[in-house]
């Protein structure tokens, strides 16, 4: 019976990943690994092989160097070179640039447009992860998947979002950065960001890229309120290694196979 071999330093850059004991991955009715992986648009049958031999491929935490293992694709948790690869054909998670003035939900009972609209074509029922104000725009994500959004929402993972800021009044210096990542005290708690960097300024406004992984209520734009700017505008330009890159508002995108397999490693999926 083919077995799983476990060798040589672990190429998976997962965090807090358990060193398992080796255990046969071995599934005797299952689906043989290589054809699991070209139906997963890894690659070709041929190319998947490879990456198996290589030792570049793990099942269930066990490296698997061996032609004729075979997993049961409904279980089996499989990463190529550290990142999770989706075997579920069903689940997918969708990039949307949402607009000014479109709601972050799914449904609204006032009748007001909500990100539902962009993927009402889509036959998957998804669901939003996070949200963003009506008055702001940028990055979203939707999934269909349960476990990779109530990761990606929860605090503990501290995923970080990044966001274009145009704010008013004064000369914006470096003492007001440091107070952003220092921490001003908000109504409910004290808030601080990661990173304050000024991209552009003329008289009366200035443009600012932050990040942080605070997910309260309007966070950035009390923070700014806080220390006397007044935002005026305000996109969402990444969520983790996510990029909002040249995403057109309104328009949506399905993530492909690495760049959802480096958001799952984030959440350590």
């Amino acid at each position: 019976m083919p077995t799983s071999r476990r060798g040589g330093s672990r190429r998976s850059s997962r965090r807090h990943a358990p060193a398992n004991p080796p255990v046969d991955v071995h599934v005797p009715d299952g689906v043989r690994l290589q054809k699991v992986l070209a139906q997963a648009g890894v690659g070709s049958r041929r190319a998947c092989e490879q990456l198996i031999a290589q030792g570049r491929v793990e099942v269930d935490g066990q490296v698997v160097a061996e032609l004729g293992v075979r997993v049961d694709p409904a279980t089996a948790v499989v990463h190529v070179d550290g990142l999770r690869v989706q075997l579920d054909e069903s689940k997918i998670t969708v990039a949307v640039n949402k607009p000014l003035g479109m709601l972050s939900s799914m449904s609204d009972p006032e009748g007001r447009p909500t990100v539902a609209e962009l993927v009402q074509d889509r036959p998957e029922r998804l669901f939003h992860v996070g949200r963003l104000d009506a008055d702001s725009e940028g990055l979203l994500l939707l999934t269909n998947d349960g476990e990779l959004g109530n990761r990606l929402s929860h605090p503990s993972y501290e995923i970080p979002k990044t966001y274009l800021v145009t704010v008013e009044g004064a000369e914006f210096y470096p003492r007001h950065a440091k107070e952003l990542t220092a921490g001003v005290e908000l109504d409910d708690g004290p808030a601080r960001m990661d990173k304050v960097r000024v991209v552009d300024s003329v008289p009366g406004r200035t443009m600012i890229e932050v990040v942080l992984h605070e997910g309260r209520n309007r966070i950035v734009r009390r923070m700014f309120d806080a220390i006397g700017f007044p935002v005026t505008r305000l996109v969402r330009t990444r969520i983790g290694p996510i990029t909002l890159g040249d995403l057109k508002a309104g328009r949506t995108r399905v993530l492909g196979r690495t760049e959802l397999g480096t958001l799952m490693r984030a959440v350590d999926l």
